[in-house]
C-alpha cells in the first residue's frame, strides 16, 4: 500500500471514531435531558358537611319561656266531641306571659300533615326555674314531662287513636268523639288509666318524676313539625283573654276546653270543675275608630241655624185668673192730623 493510502485509510478511521464518539455524546445528552416526574401523594378530598338532617333540633328541648314560681294544677274538666273527622286533640296546658299564668284551653285542631301525632309540650324544673318545653307535631309521640293531661295523654305515648291507611281511628275509650257522624272508631279500655290521677302539671322535684324512655328518646330525633297557625292563634287569643288568668279564675277556668281552636263561645265550649260562670267578653274600642265628642254641643238638626243679628223677643203673654174680667184694651192713640199744604207764592212782574 503506497503512503497515499495508508494516509486516507487513518483519516477514515478517525472520522469513524468521531462520528462515533458524536453518536454517544447525542445519546448522553438524550439521556440527560429526560426528567421523570416525581410519583404525586394522593390527598384525600375534605369530608363533606354534615347533613341537615342530622342538625335539626328536637322542638321537644326548645324552651320557650321559663317561670320562677310552679304552675297551678290542671283543672278538672270534660273533653268536647270532636268536630270534625281527621281532628285530633291537643290538650290544655298554663302558659305564662306578663300577667302570670294563663290557662291554654285543650282544643281539637287539624293537624298540618296526615299521619302525624302531637306531642304536648310541658313545664319542666331545671336549674333553679320552671321551663316550659315547647309541643311538636311528629311520626311519634315523645316525651311530655310524664304529665298526665287525660283524653289519650296519660304521661306516656298516646292512646287516644291510631292512623291507619291515611285516616285516624278514634279510641272511644278515652275520646269524645260522636259516632253517628265518625264512623271510623274502636275501643280500647286497655289504655285507661286507673291509678289515682294527679293533677301536677309540671316535671321535676315537687312535681312529676318521670325520665323520657327509650322509644321517647328515638322520637325526639325524628324530624318535627311547629304548631299550626291554628295553634298559634289559640294561644294569642288565650293570653288576651282575662278570664283565663290563674289569678282571676283560681284555676278553675270558665274556657278549659273548645271544639275549634280560639273558639271561646258558643257551641263546644266547656267549663272546668267549680268555675266561675262565663262572662262575655266585650272587645275594647279601637282608639281609631271611636267617635269624638264635640268641643260644645251641636245644634240639633231639626231647629235652624240663629243668625247673628240680634232677634227681638216676644212679649210674654198676660197671665189671666178664673173669674177675674179680662184686661181692658189699651186705649189707641188719635191719629195726627195730615200737615195743610202751603199756599204758592206768586211771582210779581
Amino acid at each position: 500500500m503506497s503512503k497515499l493510502g495508508k494516509i486516507r485509510e487513518t483519516l477514515a478511521g478517525r472520522n469513524a471514531l468521531y462520528a462515533a464518539v458524536a453518536g454517544v455524546s447525542m445519546l448522553a445528552g438524550c439521556v440527560a435531558t429526560v426528567r421523570v416526574p416525581a410519583p404525586a401523594v394522593y390527598v384525600p378530598p375534605p369530608p363533606p358537611p354534615p347533613s341537615a338532617s342530622i342538625e335539626v333540633a328536637a322542638p321537644a328541648v326548645a324552651v320557650e319561656v321559663q317561670a320562677s314560681e310552679p304552675p297551678p294544677p290542671l283543672p278538672v274538666y270534660d273533653q268536647p266531641p270532636c268536630p270534625e273527622d281527621g281532628y285530633l286533640w291537643t290538650p290544655g296546658y298554663w302558659a305564662f306571659s306578663t300577667g302570670g299564668y294563663y290557662w291554654i284551653p285543650g282544643t281539637w285542631v287539624a293537624p298540618p300533615v296526615v299521619g302525624v301525632l302531637w306531642t304536648p309540650g310541658y313545664w319542666g324544673f331545671v336549674g333553679g326555674v320552671y321551663r316550659f318545653n315547647a309541643g311538636y307535631w311528629g311520626p311519634h309521640v315523645g316525651f311530655y314531662g310524664g304529665v298526665n293531661y287525660g283524653f289519650g295523654y296519660g304521661g306516656v305515648g298516646f292512646g287516644g287513636g291510631v292512623w291507619t291507611g291515611g285516616h285516624f281511628s278514634y279510641n272511644t275509650a278515652v275520646v269524645h268523639v260522636n259516632t253517628t257522624v265518625i264512623h271510623n272508631t274502636y275501643v280500647n279500655n286497655t289504655v285507661i288509666n286507673n291509678t289515682t290521677i294527679n293533677r301536677t302539671s309540671f316535671n321535676g322535684p315537687g312535681g312529676v318524676a318521670a325520665q323520657p324512655t327509650p322509644a321517647e328518646r328515638a322520637a325526639a330525633a325524628e324530624p318535627h313539625t311547629p304548631p299550626t297557625a291554628a295553634q298559634s292563634q289559640h294561644v294569642h287569643e288565650a293570653l288576651r283573654n282575662p278570664q283565663l288568668s290563674a289569678k282571676a279564675n283560681g284555676g278553675h277556668p270558665a274556657i278549659a276546653a273548645t271544639a275549634r281552636p280560639a273558639a271561646f263561645s258558643g257551641a263546644g265550649v266547656v267549663g272546668a270543675k267549680g268555675a266561675p260562670p262565663l262572662k262575655p267578653v266585650t272587645p275594647p274600642v279601637n282608639a281609631a275608630t271611636r267617635p269624638t265628642e264635640p268641643a260644645h254641643p251641636q245644634t240639633p238638626a231639626t231647629r235652624p241655624p240663629v243668625a247673628n243679628a240680634t232677634v227681638p223677643h216676644a212679649p210674654p203673654a198676660a197671665t189671666t185668673h178664673a173669674g177675674a174680667p179680662p184686661p181692658k184694651a189699651a186705649p189707641k192713640a188719635a191719629p195726627k192730623p195730615a200737615p195743610k199744604p202751603k199756599p204758592e207764592e206768586k211771582n210779581e212782574k
